[in-house]
C-alpha cells in the first residue's frame, strides 16, 4: 500500500493524479487537517508533524509514501530521509512532489542517468516557481535544480494566502485579483526577458491554473506537477517493484483519513478529488515526544484562526496583511 501524506486537503490533487495513473495500485491518504496549515510553524515543528503522519501511514501498512506537500517536502523531506528513515523504518521510504519537477526540467533522473521519460523540451531557459512563502524560502526546490543544471534560470515568487483563499473558497474576484499581483511581481523581476515555463509549487493551485494561464504572458507553459509526480512514481515502481501492490492486496482500493473533522472536511475535499471522499478520523495527540529515534523539537501551537469561507475578506491575496499564517501548500 501507497500512502500520500498532506498538511490538509492540497495533497488530493497528487492523489488523483496517482489514482489515473495508477488505477490498480492501493493508497490511503492522510490529512493532517487538525493542524493545517503547516506553513506558518517553526521548521522543527513542520518536521515533527510531518514525521508523525509517515509514521502513522507506515503502521496503517504502508512501505512507501508520497509526501504531497510542497512546505512540508522543502522543510522536512531531506531530514527524514537522512535521518529519521535508515533508524526508525529502515525498509520503507519516503518521495517528495520536488523530485520530479527538478527531473523534467533539467533532464536528469535521480537515480539513472540520463533523461527521465517525462522530461520537457531543453528549449527553456527561465523558470518561475510560485508558491508559498515557507517552499520559496527554504530554497529546497531552487537547490536540488541548481544541482543538476546550469542552464535554467529560476525566478521565484511567493504568493502569501493564495492556497487560504483556494481552500476557503474567497470569491473568484479576489483570487483573480490576487494571481494578477503575484504574476506582475515575478515579470517584474524577470525584467522584460522571456519565461518559459511556470511551475505551480503548490498542491493547491491546480485548481486556479487557468487563472495563472490567464495572466501569464502567452507561450508560457504551466507544468502540470501532479502529472508528473504520477510519472515519477511509475517509473518509481518500476525500479523499485517491493513498493508496488502485493498480490494478496485489494486492487484499486483507497482509504481517506483525516486528524479533523471528517464531515467538515469532505465537502471541500472533493473539489480538490474531483468526487466524494469519505474520510475516517484518526486522533491527533498534542505533538510530543514520540516513540521514535529522534525526538520533535518544538511544542504545537493551536492552529491560527482562518478567515470565514462565507465572508471573503476585503483584501485579495497579497493585499493587506503580509501574514502566512495560513499559507501552505
Amino acid at each position: 500500500m501507497i500512502g500520500v501524506f498532506d498538511s490538509g486537503i492540497g495533497g488530493l490533487t497528487i492523489l488523483r493524479a496517482l489514482r489515473e495513473r495508477l488505477p490498480t495500485e492501493r493508497f490511503c491518504y492522510l490529512g493532517d487537517n487538525a493542524y493545517a496549515p503547516y506553513g506558518a510553524r517553526p521548521a522543527d515543528e513542520i518536521y515533527a508533524l510531518t514525521r508523525r503522519g509517515i509514521d502513522r501511514l507506515f503502521r496503517e501498512g504502508c512501505g512507501l509514501v508520497v509526501l504531497a506537500c510542497n512546505t512540508a517536502a522543502a522543510v522536512a523531506l531531506r531530514r527524514l530521509q537522512q535521518e529519521w528513515l535508515p533508524a526508525a523504518w529502515p525498509d520503507r521510504n519516503v518521495l517528495g512532489v520536488f523530485a520530479p519537477v527538478v527531473e523534467s526540467l533539467s533532464g536528469q533522473s535521480w537515480s539513472a542517468p540520463g533523461p527521465t521519460r517525462y522530461s520537457t523540451p531543453r528549449k527553456a531557459r527561465t523558470v518561475a516557481l510560485f508558491a508559498t512563502r515557507t517552499t520559496i524560502q527554504s530554497d529546497a526546490f531552487g537547490r536540488e535544480l541548481r544541482s543538476r543544471t546550469r542552464d535554467l534560470s529560476l525566478l521565484n515568487q511567493a504568493c502569501p494566502r493564495l492556497a487560504q483563499a483556494i481552500e476557503e473558497s474567497w470569491a473568484d474576484e479576489d483570487i483573480d485579483r490576487g494571481v494578477a499581483r503575484y504574476v506582475g511581481a515575478l515579470m517584474a523581476k524577470a525584467g522584460g526577458a522571456p519565461v518559459d515555463l511556470a511551475v505551480l509549487g503548490c498542491t493547491h493551485y491546480p485548481l486556479v491554473q487557468d487563472v495563472f494561464a490567464r495572466h501569464l504572458p502567452p507561450g508560457v507553459t504551466i507544468l502540470d506537477q501532479p502529472r508528473l509526480c504520477a510519472e515519477g512514481l511509475a517509473d518509481y515502481l518500476t525500479r523499485k517493484p517491493q513498493f508496488a501492490r502485493s498480490e494478496d492486496e485489494p486492487a484499486g482500493a483507497l482509504s481517506f483519513l483525516t486528524s479533523g473533522d471528517p464531515d467538515a472536511i469532505a465537502a471541500n475535499a472533493a473539489r480538490f478529488y474531483g468526487e466524494a471522499c469519505a474520510f475516517g478520523h484518526i486522533s491527533a495527540p498534542p505533538t510530543a515526544p514520540p516513540p521514535a529515534p529522534i525526538p520533535p523539537q518544538a511544542e504545537a501551537e493551536a492552529p491560527p484562526p482562518h478567515s470565514s469561507p462565507t465572508a471573503p475578506p476585503a483584501a485579495a491575496p497579497g493585499e493587506g496583511s503580509s501574514s502566512a499564517s495560513s499559507d501552505d501548500g
